[in-house]
């Protein structure tokens, strides 16, 4: 079996294996890229495993002229720019000791021992540059049933980092498949080692889940977390009762996870999955006006379009009420106007504290009115 793509066939890609092959060394592609092509979906990342030491990547390719950052020379791994594409490439490696967070591991010259330590079958899929699939663990017909399974037992490859929990959950989301359901073998090691998310920094897991929740349709997979007590582990406090209803609603617009994340709830979901200011800002605002009584259009006005839109499908979702009529037309009519009343218009006979004041007011009764109240009728 062999894989095809653009990026495969890009020139600086074809000239960095070449260099490697030509000094005696293996150059396969591994891990996502080469999932990705036998599923059809887009590649964005290239990464290529090697028998060739950093130093030695490093040395071959600035030899060659390409361009190299020591991205995780420390693990193996190089970034080599090779005619503007960004390649990974790492040595391979075999483990020597894991705590469940970070692992210490030696390099290796031999390829299974690259894919025995790796999470689940269908990353520990490696191609050659002419596109040939090399499968040392036997996971392509995994990936061709959409079977999300652990490299080995399960509960080995979990011990080793506690991430791959939320990994096997996002990874089912993203590529199971629904009807086939979720590796049993996974699932349980996943609930039995739940306490290893405690150690984990709160950085990984909300990356993890910002992943997750990004997928077409996570609801299935969070809806097995939460019935296994991860979920609580991960967003105490948060319910995934409406997240497969807020997919429906959803439709074909594109997924976005801090949509997700507003439907789910929970008591910190900033601290939890230490987001942002501004994202947190953002969960707090969409979470407060779901019980409002504004408009889509004034809600477009407020909160632009992005913030507009998640409030109209989660109220939609939590209520299990139908979406307003003409709602996304409504809300770029919001987007696009215009408070008619100015600080200008009530000055000078308003300053300071009750200018303020007074323009408050007069932007409530022009939400209330759905943005039709006009200037003399503000100032009336």
């Amino acid at each position: 079996m062999k894989i095809s793509g653009d990026w495969l066939d890009h020139p600086g890609t074809q000239a960095l294996c070449a260099v490697l092959a030509k000094a005696g060394y293996q150059a396969l592609f591994v891990g996502g890229c080469v999932r990705n092509a036998l599923l059809d979906v887009p590649v964005a990342d290239i990464d290529i495993a090697t028998d060739a030491a950093p130093e030695i990547v490093s040395n071959l390719a600035e030899t060659a002229g390409f361009r190299v950052v020591p991205t995780g020379i420390e693990h193996g791994t190089v970034t080599v720019i090779a005619q503007g594409v960004a390649h990974e490439v790492t040595t391979f490696r075999r483990d020597v000791e894991t705590d469940g967070r970070r692992a210490v591991v030696a390099f290796s010259t031999n390829v299974a021992e690259d894919a025995a330590r790796r999470d689940f079958t269908m990353n520990a899929l490696y191609a050659r540059a002419d596109g040939t699939v090399l499968d040392p663990l036997g996971g392509l017909p995994d990936l061709i049933a959409r079977r999300v399974r652990f490299v080995g037992e399960a509960e080995a490859r979990i011990r080793e980092d506690y991430l791959r929990i939320l990994r096997f959950f996002r990874f089912y989301a993203v590529y199971g498949d629904p009807v086939r359901g979720i590796d049993v073998e996974g699932l349980s090691a996943c609930a039995t080692n739940v306490n290893g998310i405690d150690g984990l920094s709160r950085e990984r897991i909300g990356a993890e889940m910002r992943k997750l929740l990004g997928a077409r349709d996570p609801a299935p997979a969070v809806a097995t977390m939460a019935q296994t007590g991860i979920l609580a582990r991960v967003l105490p406090g948060s319910d995934a009762k409406a997240l497969s209803v807020l997919v429906h609603v959803e439709g074909d617009l594109p997924p976005r996870w801090q949509r997700r994340l507003v439907i789910l709830g929970g008591t910190d979901p900033g601290g939890a999955l230490r987001l942002s200011r501004a994202e947190t800002g953002s969960n707090v605002a969409i979470r407060d006006e779901i019980g409002s009584t504004l408009t889509p259009a004034a809600l477009g006005w407020k909160h632009g379009r992005a913030g507009a839109t998640d409030t109209v499908l989660c109220r939609a979702a939590l209520f299990e009420a139908p979406l307003p009529r003409n709602w996304q037309s409504e809300i770029l009519r919001g987007v696009t106007s215009t408070l008619p009343v100015t600080a200008a218009d009530l000055m000078p006979a308003l300053q300071g504290p009750a200018l303020g004041k007074k323009l408050h007011e007069i932007q409530a009764r022009w939400l209330a009115s759905d943005l039709y109240l006009r200037k003399s009728d503000l100032l009336a």
